[in-house]
């Protein structure tokens, strides 16, 4: 109809119908009696009008298998298939059924001369081969949940169907039947096997047991999923047929065909096609195109769902929608196309029609995790209830080989972390809680703090550890003791125990709330900080062993000579003047022999060092960069290192899995091949408090004046802020959507146990611990599980998290117990740690849509990456957004690094004020995409959704006083 009133498509004709209500008209078509249309013209307000928008943009067909598919959730995700292609070839004077390819995701032929697989390629089919099989299904036989078992059954049910159909005489069953009973041969066999007529006569036990066990052998079933169900595709001519025989066969059960195909699965579909000579071409081009729709993931779900021959015509007209035509003389068809590392879903194509209103390239709703409950405790009452169920889970899932690399390196950026801050923190506090030659303090601290969180908190991924903006606030808190006179130990243990008071009161309160606030600016804000301060520390660290071992720029070769260093003798008579108690081995220092003494024992004994080359120590500097950067370097290398073509999979993913442990290993193993005495790593070897006046616990009483107890009230609540801020914006950054975690997480549970955490350190003297957000972010990479089988050239599938607690519990109670493997950590030197920091810093920033925007910065347009965001929202208002974030971290670190530091929780705030205000700078569309739209803004948005709608029913239910004229598009 649309046709006759002179439209060639929907779309022209709704154009034409909203340009004539622009002009104030509606354009009506009405039918006579002889089936003309003539279109007259009313005004608007003559008549109200009622659309069905969701018909607007879906095709006839895309609304047929919107309709078979249904939009049920819960209902069981079909099988994968693979399909195999059989092609019919003369062997001598016999028939076959020759392997020629194969589909689990991409197409692999049989190359020419039959030796080898190609590899995975995208599948490039002609038009004309597509419409040649919708015309195939249109004519040919369609047999939907036939009943069979086995193969010869189902080609003389499929040849009995042709006949009543009056598609081929009875004289031709015989000989279609002997064609479609040939043996096959598979592209992995060498020697003919028997056909499959003859597997079942009598005596043919022993070869289908042969069939079978070869099958079994194949090692392509480990690219196969589980589940998986096979379809066959058999094509080829003969000479007695004068029209194709077509057959496309969907047994009610999937049945093991004797050796049909090449791996041990079952069957499910048969599609047939036997022609007459001079067309081979034809036919197999008509076999890869349905071997291809068959590997597709919405015709694959439309073929099992099927009812009729009417829906897999719907299904090949909606992939015909989405074809894309090649000109023929622009690309040559013989390049193989490489298969894209990510593919996108056709189910989802279909269904995105009818969510041209949901959100962007922000996130998603919001959990129930944050919920206001507005009950005492309610939200830790959830919680508990969420983790509960899932608290067995937690330890037997953590029993995997991928658990053991987990926890060998996550360890060992706990203890540096603990020597890194452990030191700072001795420096800051003049070893009230750290002493430089004993870090039994840090190490008990992080052992206890962890341990308990891993075991009870609401989300034991998350590492507990001493950080920066703590560091920063206790050596602030330190100076001012000593300035007023005030015990810093005992005031610190009453910030401690106020602040744990303030954690329970937002506990109870539901406070966590907030974190909704938080969006994709500030944590990307954050996290960004602190892989800086990682990455800074790391080098720092480096960049000091060249000053305490000094490299000599100015050594010439030729004057070697000139650079010594000798040991002299003190003045004995000055140097025991003074000296009341003088003992012998003082009276015997000049019984020395001085020339022969090291540099310790020259100092020791008050010698002085003389000479050019006394200061300088040769070969370590260039030595601790090499381990530095070397272990780094490798330890990015391995990573990757799955994703290359060497070795098997396997072992591929075992290498990159245990790749920090490689590195650390093979760069140990030459600091000892070479020898030189680098700095190493510092494990205590006893048990004691840091210092000579304090003991194991803290007294609250008796040190400072009463009002002390009262003031610290108002320290704590700056400490609270800061504990807040990063343990829930770490808490944030792990569980995003973007990690797949399938149990829940717990922000009320992860607060409260950081709150009692933080009184009973206080009480034992020991460092603050809150969530450490690179280390976590590590010991979730380190954690990321992937498909085990994929298909040939598709990227392994990321599958989530593991999610459990044995890793932490592990990587803690190893940290306790580091004081027993004293002998075997000395041995690691302190510039390969260096290089785990390093690696810990940059990891952490890669997938920041933050630092990937940086970048885009310095790329010309024609080079910058297909980001979906680039798509939707201009390049300047892009860098503009990145050029604030910049700002917005550059003032971030300065006051990081000044006497402001103290207020880093406000600052942290700060961005999300800032991010409010952004709202009058970019339109919610943009933000949509680069970043989350707030709270409120969503719910303002579906709020004036529900009120429109409401305006709409009324004005329909308001009526006119002329006649309703209802229109529906379809």
């Amino acid at each position: 109809k649309l046709t006759s009133m002179g439209f060639y498509s929907p779309r022209v004709f709704l154009r034409h119908i909203f340009s004539s209500q622009e002009a104030g008209v509606w354009p009506i078509w009405m039918e006579d009696e002889t089936g003309r249309l003539d279109q007259t013209v009313v005004g608007n307000k003559d008549f109200s009008v009622t659309f069905l928008p969701v018909h607007l943009t879906v095709s006839p067909a895309a609304e047929r298998l919107r309709y078979i598919l249904g939009d049920d959730e819960e209902t069981m995700p079909t099988p994968t298939l693979f399909t195999e292609m059989d092609t019919l070839q003369q062997e001598g004077d016999e028939l076959e059924w020759k392997e020629s390819a194969r589909w689990v995701k991409f197409e692999e032929k049989v190359e020419e001369g039959g030796e080898r697989w190609s590899k995975p390629h995208v599948s490039t089919l002609s038009l004309h081969s597509l419409f040649e099989l919708r015309t195939c299904l249109q004519t040919g036989t369609v047999l939907l949940d036939l009943e069979g078992y086995s193969l010869p059954q189902i080609v003389d049910d499929i040849i009995e169907r042709q006949i009543e159909e009056g598609l081929i005489g009875p004289e031709l069953r015989d000989k279609i039947s002997f064609v479609l009973l040939r043996k096959h041969r598979h592209q992995t066999k060498k020697p003919i096997h028997r056909s499959l007529a003859d597997l079942g006569k009598s005596g043919s036990g022993f070869f289908i047991l042969c069939s079978l066990l070869f099958q079994l052998k194949n090692k392509f079933m480990k690219k196969i999923p589980r589940d998986a169900e096979a379809s066959n595709v058999l094509v080829g001519e003969v000479d007695f047929l004068e029209k194709p025989f077509v057959a496309f066969v969907r047994l009610s059960q999937a049945t093991t065909l004797g050796g049909l195909t090449e791996v041990p699965v079952p069957t499910r579909f048969l599609f047939v096609l036997l022609g007459p000579l001079g067309k081979a071409k034809s036919y197999n081009e008509i076999g890869r195109a349905i071997a291809t729709l068959m590997v597709d993931d919405l015709f694959s779900d439309v073929a099992y769902k099927a009812r009729d021959r009417e829906d897999l015509i719907a299904g090949i007209d909606e992939f015909l929608d989405e074809v894309i035509v090649l000109p023929p003389g622009e690309w040559d068809p013989k390049i193989r196309i490489e298969p894209p590392k990510k593919i996108p879903s056709s189910v989802f194509n279909l269904n995105e029609l009818g969510q041209m209103n949901g959100t962007a390239g922000g996130g998603g709703p919001l959990g129930e995790e944050l919920a206001y409950t507005g009950r005492f405790c309610g939200g830790l009452f959830l919680d508990i209830k969420r983790k509960l169920p899932w608290y067995p889970s937690d330890f037997y899932e953590g029993f995997h080989i991928q658990s053991i690399s987990a926890v060998l390196f996550i360890y060992l950026g706990c203890i540096t972390n603990a020597i890194t801050f452990g030191g700072l923190l001795g420096d800051a506090t003049d070893n009230y809680q750290v002493h430089l030659a004993n870090f039994m303090s840090t190490f008990l601290g992080t052992a206890l703090a962890g341990t308990v969180f891993c075991l009870f908190s609401g989300q034991p991924l998350i590492i507990l550890s001493s950080t920066g903006p703590i560091l920063i606030f206790e050596k602030l808190l330190y100076e001012f003791s000593k300035n007023n006179g005030i015990d810093y130990m005992e005031l610190r243990l009453w910030i401690g125990i106020h602040s744990c008071v303030q954690c329970l009161f937002l506990v109870a309160m539901d406070a966590s709330y907030i974190i909704k606030y938080m969006t994709r600016f500030t944590e990307e804000g954050f996290s960004s900080l602190i892989s800086f301060i990682f990455i800074s520390d790391a080098i720092k660290k480096m960049v000091g062993s060249f000053k305490y071992y000094p490299i000599n720029t100015d050594f010439k070769p030729d004057y070697v000579t000139a650079y010594k260093c000798e040991c002299l003798a003190p003045d004995t008579s000055k140097s025991i003047l003074g000296i009341e108690h003088v003992t012998s081995e003082m009276l015997n220092i000049t019984a020395l022999d001085w020339t022969q003494l090291s540099k310790k024992e020259c100092v020791k004994y008050g010698g002085s060092l003389v000479g050019k080359s006394c200061k300088y120590v040769p070969d370590l500097a260039l030595m601790s960069f090499i381990l530095f950067f070397g272990t780094y370097t490798m330890t990015v290398t391995l990573k990757k290192f799955k994703f290359s073509r060497y070795f098997p999979t396997k072992l591929r993913k075992l290498i990159s899995d245990f790749s920090i442990f490689m590195s650390i290993m093979t760069f140990v193993g030459l600091d000892m091949l070479i020898g030189l005495q680098t700095p190493k790593l510092i494990v205590p070897t006893e048990f004691k408090p840091t210092r000579a006046d304090r003991g194991w616990f803290v007294m609250p009483f008796g040190k400072n004046p009463w009002w002390v107890y009262l003031a610290s009230f108002v320290p704590a609540l700056l400490v609270t802020i800061l504990i807040f801020m990063d343990q829930q914006i770490s808490a944030v950054i792990v569980n995003r959507k973007e990690n797949k975690l399938k149990k829940g997480c717990g922000y009320h549970l992860d607060l409260i146990w950081v709150g009692f955490l933080m009184a009973a350190c206080s009480f034992m003297g020991l460092p603050w611990y809150v969530a450490a957000t690179v280390i976590s972010i590590a010991h979730i990479d380190s954690l990321k599980m992937e498909s085990e089988s994929s298909a040939p050239g598709e990227q392994p599938q990321f599958l989530g998290v593991r999610e459990q607690r044995l890793t932490g519990i592990l990587v803690f109670v190893l940290t306790g117990v580091s004081i027993f493997l004293a002998p075997i950590l000395q041995f690691i030197p302190m510039p390969v740690l260096y290089g785990v920091f390093l690696y810990m810093g940059v990891a952490s920033l890669s997938g920041i849509q933050f630092w990937d925007r940086i970048k885009l910065i310095m790329m010309p347009a024609k080079h910058q990456p297909d980001f979906s965001y680039l798509r939707h929202v201009p390049l300047r208002r892009v860098h503009l957004f990145t050029l604030l974030q910049i700002v917005c971290l550059a003032v971030l670190w300065i006051l990081k690094s000044t006497f402001l530091a103290i207020i880093f929780p406000v600052m942290i705030l700060g961005l999300m004020v800032i991010r409010k205000m952004l709202d009058m700078v970019f339109s919610q569309h943009d933000l949509a995409w680069l970043d989350d739209i707030l709270p409120e803004k969503e719910k303002k948005k579906k709020e004036d959704e529900k009120k429109n709608t409401k305006k709409e029913k009324k004005k329909g239910k308001g009526g006119n006083d002329s006649e309703d004229v209802s229109v529906l598009v379809a």
